[in-house]
């Protein structure tokens, strides 16, 4: 890091180690669900241990990601309601693929917003299906056919979930300065300005042309 840098706070120590236990909670679900789901994946049940123990342990783990996505939902909503700049944002993102941001953008700009929706709806979704399909648990308190229909929503949202991360994670990495910013908590003056000038000038106060 050059001393010269000037840095501003992104995340703090609390805000980073509740993306991460989120972050864990994910890959041991996607990995254990995946091998629910195709039988050519079961030897992934290991991941847990044994497949009797991912069984009973994988919807724990659901829970526990759930509280701890909720804890950001209830942080981060707000920042995350979409106008009129993060709408000129989406409609340009061929310039921004080419390195050129578009407008004016606050805290998260069109595309993590976007992320961001999908993710509380594809949350919600799962927590429902999950609990519906709980054995022996809740499962007993539905039909059979309410259980086949919640474990595709299940599937279903989880496979778009999977996507979404995968998105999720190239972009992180393809902008650089993102990863830091979750692992140190901070980003530099120059980054911030360029990817998200309004949030800049809410943070220090400065013009981004300055």
């Amino acid at each position: 890091m050059k001393t010269s840098e000037k840095l501003i706070q992104r995340y703090c120590a609390a805000e980073r180690i509740n993306h991460w236990i989120v972050a864990v909670c994910f890959v041991l679900l996607a990995i254990s669900g995946l091998a629910f789901f195709y039988p050519a994946f079961f030897w992934l049940t290991g991941v847990f241990g044994t497949p009797q123990l991912a069984r009973i342990v994988h919807p724990f783990v659901g829970v526990v990601m759930f509280l701890a996505f909720a804890r950001q939902f209830f942080r981060y909503a707000h920042h995350n309601l979409i106008n009129k700049e993060d709408v000129k944002w989406m409609m340009s993102v061929k310039e921004v693929m080419k390195g050129n941001e578009v407008g004016d953008i606050g805290r998260y700009n069109g595309g993590q917003k976007g992320m961001f929706w999908v993710m509380v709806l594809c949350m919600i979704l799962l927590l429902v299906s999950g609990v519906i399909a709980w054995r022996p648990y809740f499962a007993g308190y539905f039909p059979i056919p309410i259980i086949r229909v919640a474990l595709l929503v299940h599937a279903a949202s989880a496979l778009v979930l999977i996507a979404s991360i995968i998105v999720h994670v190239y972009a992180a990495l393809w902008v650089q300065g993102t990863i830091r910013a979750m692992v140190e908590g901070v980003v530099t003056h120059a980054w911030a300005r360029k990817h998200h000038p309004r949030w800049f000038r809410q943070v220090t106060g400065k013009e981004t042309g300055h």
